[in-house]
């Protein structure tokens, strides 16, 4: 059986974690499924090491195949999507009497699957990128001085796998060239030597992405790239390609509307059980090395707003520019805020925005800050509506305890002063302004949130924080 389209659906479909629908889980909400995934007895699971920070770090096994396929997810904490996915190829192959029982035997039998998710637990738990010791894990695969980069080597040493998958998420920025197609999922081979040479085991791993692209141009087309292929000697994929084994970078990307990363989520699914299915039946041969070579890199020309040919007047001259805005998700807690930043001002026309919006004849009007000291509880639809009209992007409210805590309100609160800037756009400077004629506003920029004030804004998803 040879699974197309529809079956990767359904499979999907069948076995999404339903646990795992918010990107920001813990190591603590990983251990009850790590735990039902043991009870069935087809995994072998085990605890091989401990973070810094004393969590457990676990191997899964499944298959008894002569070929060995190793695969590790969030090395970087903040970077989850792929962990979500095993757990949905965890229960797939936990599944039975579904149509898809000769997948799985077929798997099983030619192949091992060594399985790491979640290989920095103390990133996790704060959502962050390094480790607990506050090294990038990704760039200690020569030095091993990380108690977790270790742990990975150990790994690769004792299992001297045949395959490894390299699990990531890049960041949302990235287009195909010369589009304002955000890369949904990015590929690589890395490369194990400055010049990028290509021997059979780099070879077959661009193969192997061959099919990968393949089977992902049916759900998303047009939107799977090439990571940059420099070489990192620091790095774990280039030194497992090094090691021998064929090794495949994924980066989980983004798709508009995608927030949670659930379509990418299902992306990484379909594209791990693919792979799995032609290294098992050795189809991955029929591609060819020039086939990869036609998979666009990545390019970074995405902006999450970009204001095309505002006029900016200043001592009574005036220039026509573009303003690239983005925000940064900044964790609190649990939870998170985003920042909106100006992040480049100037002639942008070949970059793109996830909003792009043109303000052609309209003018950057400063932001003021409301009067009158406020009570949170005053603060509703109407006020703000009215308050945003006569360009008032801040307000002042009468808590001291009040900062840093979260609201969804479109518009800025403040407990303290000396938080608002009432000057021209400056790069690196927060996102608050408005823009319009001067008879009236037609746009309030609300850190980095685009808000059109001629339609009402019901928009309960901003995520703001009271400073």
């Amino acid at each position: 059986m040879k699974l197309v389209k529809v079956d990767f659906i359904k499979a999907f479909s069948l076995y999404e974690e339903k646990a795992l629908m918010h990107r920001r889980f813990k190591h603590a909400d990983i251990l009850p499924l790590l735990e039902n995934i043991r009870s069935t007895g087809r995994f072998a699971v085990s605890e091989i090491g401990k973070s810094t920070e004393d969590r457990s770090i676990f191997r899964l096994q499944y298959g008894q195949g002569p070929i060995k396929i190793l695969l590790w997810s969030q090395m970087h904490g903040d970077e989850p999507t792929a962990t979500m996915a095993l757990f949905d190829l965890f229960n797939f192959f936990n599944g039975k009497d579904d149509g898809f029982d000769a997948v799985r035997d077929d798997i099983a039998s030619k192949v091992t699957l060594y399985f790491i998710p979640m290989l920095n637990p103390d990133g996790t738990e704060r959502f962050q990128r390094r480790t607990a010791m506050d090294v990038d894990m990704n760039r200690d695969a020569r030095a091993t001085a990380t108690v977790e980069g270790a742990l990975l080597k150990a790994q690769a040493m004792l299992l001297k796998p045949d395959f490894a998958f390299n699990l990531h998420n890049q960041n949302n920025y990235y287009n195909i060239p010369g589009t304002n197609m955000p890369v949904t999922i990015s590929l690589l081979a890395p490369a194990y030597d400055y010049a990028r040479s290509i021997n059979e085991t780099r070879g077959d791993a661009m193969r192997v992405i061959v099919g990968i692209n393949k089977v992902l141009q049916e759900f998303v087309p047009k939107a799977v790239a090439r990571y940059d292929d420099e070489h990192t000697p620091r790095g774990f994929g280039d030194n497992f390609q090094k090691w021998g084994a064929r090794t495949i970078l994924i980066e989980s990307g983004a798709y508009v509307g995608d927030t949670e990363k659930m379509l990418v989520r299902k992306c990484n699914f379909v594209a791990l059980l693919k792979a799995f299915e032609e290294i098992a039946d050795q189809s991955f041969k029929q591609y060819s090395v020039t086939d990869y070579d036609t998979i666009p890199f990545n390019d970074e020309k995405l902006h999450d707003v970009l204001l095309r040919n505002l006029t900016i007047e200043q001592h009574g001259s005036q220039i026509v520019v573009d303003i690239a805005i983005r925000q940064i998700e900044k964790t609190i807690g649990s939870d998170y805020y985003m920042e909106g930043i100006v992040e480049d001002i100037g002639d942008l026309q070949d970059f793109y925005g996830y909003q792009d919006l043109d303000v052609s004849g309209l003018k950057f009007i400063p932001a003021k800050k409301y009067d009158n000291i406020l009570l949170i509880e005053q603060l509703d639809h109407n006020l703000i509506q009215d308050l945003l009209h006569k360009g008032i992007a801040t307000v002042h409210i009468k808590d001291d305890e009040a900062a840093g805590k979260l609201h969804q309100f479109p518009i800025n609160i403040v407990s303290r002063e000396g938080f608002l800037s009432e000057g021209l756009p400056e790069l690196g400077s927060m996102a608050n302004f408005f823009i319009g004629t001067d008879e009236n506003i037609k746009y309030a920029i609300i850190n980095g949130y685009v808000l059109d004030l001629r339609v009402s804004d019901c928009n309960p998803n901003y995520k703001n924080r009271i400073y």
